[in-house]
């Protein structure tokens, strides 16, 4: 669906609830994994290389590589929608909000606490948000697109997208550490079990109806 057709689908009283939910969760969640101090998210360590390499902030290199990403989608095919424009808005504002909240873990047990919590919640909120039906966000639509395309399971796809994205970032310098070894083995097993789950069921959308002479 393209983003009229998501915002004028049904079950909308749920979808958007689950979608703002969905991407509050998932900034929050790439926090904890930032405070666990054991390795971070794929993404944020190809951030972190491209950022070294280019000599520029970890902000811009975020930037950069969402729109690299979004270029990405052309050939892929997929569809933006208001998830895309959101996930842009808000997995930021909730990391940092959680960040002034929540405590450092003290110790090697806090630390793999919250590794493992970062880990399950990541993915959950993931496939929350991804379950709403209102678009993909940038790194998250290049799965998206290669499971359609492809049609291999998403945790084959996920799990390919993380490892190659860990090993550019590491390439780049960027800093890898056990949970970030955990997270991409982990992270598209975890969000195929979940997205079935929480996927909203909308209606198919009836084809044109072909007139004959």
């Amino acid at each position: 669906m393209n983003a009229f057709a998501q915002i004028r689908a049904v079950r909308k009283a749920r979808r958007i609830p689950q979608l703002l939910l969905g991407l509050t969760g998932y900034g929050a969640a790439v926090m904890v994994l930032v405070q666990s101090g054991l390795g971070a998210a794929s993404w944020s360590v190809l951030t972190e290389g491209t950022a070294i390499s280019l000599g520029v902030s970890f902000g811009w290199a975020t930037n950069l590589i969402s729109l690299l990403v979004l270029v990405a989608w052309i050939p892929l095919r997929e569809l933006p929608g208001l998830g895309t424009l959101l996930n842009v808005a808000i997995v930021g504002f909730a990391a940092d909000a959680t960040a002034t909240v929540l405590p450092d873990p003290r110790g090697p047990l806090a630390e793999g606490g919250y590794l493992a919590l970062g880990v399950v919640a990541l993915a959950f909120f993931d496939a929350l948000y991804l379950g709403a039906q209102f678009g993909s966000g940038p790194r998250d639509g290049i799965m998206t697109g290669l499971v359609r395309l492809t049609r291999l399971p998403v945790a084959i796809v996920r799990t390919g997208i993380e490892v190659t994205v860990a090993c550019a970032g590491w390439l780049l310098g960027g800093t890898v550490g056990v949970g970030t070894v955990l997270i991409a083995l982990c992270m598209g097993p975890l969000v195929g079990r979940f997205l079935p789950l929480v996927a909203v069921r909308l209606p198919a959308v009836p084809a044109p109806a072909q007139h004959t002479r």
